[in-house]
């Protein structure tokens, strides 16, 4: 698990946003992916971000897939909220940031300049959230490869062969390590993430009994492995859940996992149902639960380019 530490850069904090389908993290706070924009604050919550004479309601339904961040508006108020929990978390109301993001893995390469730029299409921003104003210079933004960047501390301990799973909520983005080492042709994005497990239980259940599951339920056995309920409902949740995890290892099998040749590593907000019910050599196989480890990873990984680049800098 990524360590809890702050990062500075000559007065500047390196703030890691990790930006999920399913939820925003920061390395201290999560929270859903949906926002609900009104021109009245709201009336039974204080979660709620003021900016620019509208205000948006944070956390509360479900917000759809949009594979290129970038051009959804909705991921910059989100963005907004997140670094507000986070500076909240932190004692601080105003701040001078170097914002550290990622993307999948795959995507990085044709999306990370458009995201940069989304990222700092305003370099002081000015707002409130739950009530209390924010004043925040954004000085950088330097976008990193998901999955990659929450392991990237503790490359050495990677000794071997190893393929790492990052199960997220829209896709599952996976790498093989050969002694901590990463190559660009064994890596993949897929969209397979744990929303289609949501999905799969939803339409069972729907099928079977005839009745919508309200989405906490699945929710909460995604995330924590049980939920109170009855245990026929239990069952089929179990049944759905199984059918999703044999396509992951399908998957990853089809990527080149072998189970005789390599170890494998499961992170992500799938990682639990994964545990729950996969089929798998328990000395073979390490669950990750730290949702929050890519944004604790961006914000090292970033760290540590910039101490480069300073060194470098320096010695030039």
């Amino acid at each position: 698990m990524a360590k809890l530490r702050d990062y500075n850069m000559n007065g500047t904090i390196i703030l890691g946003v990790d930006a999920g389908y399913g939820n925003y993290k920061t390395a201290r706070c999560c929270f859903p992916t949906s926002v609900s924009r009104s021109s009245q604050p709201p009336v039974f919550t204080r979660d709620y971000l003021e900016y620019e004479g509208s205000y948006y309601t944070i956390g509360e339904g479900h917000k759809d897939f949009v594979a290129e961040k970038s051009m959804d508006d909705d991921n910059y108020i989100l963005t907004l909220a997140a670094i507000a929990k986070e500076l909240k978390a932190r004692g601080l109301s105003a701040a001078k940031l170097h914002l550290a993001v990622g993307l999948p893995l795959k995507w990085v390469q044709a999306q990370r300049d458009s995201f940069r730029e989304y990222m700092m299409q305003n370099r002081h921003v000015d707002y409130k959230y739950a009530g209390k104003r924010y004043t925040v210079d954004i000085v950088d933004c330097t976008v990193m490869p998901q999955c990659y960047a929450a392991v990237a501390e503790s490359l050495p301990d990677f000794k071997g062969m190893h393929m790492v799973a990052d199960i997220g909520n829209g896709t599952m983005n996976v790498m093989i390590l050969n002694n901590g080492k990463a190559s660009e042709i064994k890596s993949w994005t897929v969209k397979l993430g744990a929303n289609e497990c949501f999905m799969a239980i939803r339409s069972l259940i729907l099928d079977r009994k005839a009745e919508e599951l309200p989405a906490e339920i699945i929710e909460n056995y995604l995330r924590y492995g049980s939920t109170d309920i009855g245990d026929e409902y239990k069952a089929l949740m179990e049944e759905a859940a199984k059918s999703y995890v044999d396509k992951i290892f399908a998957e990853l099998k089809a990527h080149g996992y072998n189970p005789n040749l390599m170890k494998l590593y499961i992170m992500g907000g799938g990682a639990k149902v994964v545990e729950l019910v996969g089929d798998y050599d328990c000395d073979n196989v390490t669950f990750n639960h730290d949702i929050r480890a890519n944004a604790k990873g961006y914000e090292y990984f970033c760290y540590m380019k910039l101490r480069r680049q300073k060194a470098m800098s320096c010695a030039g």
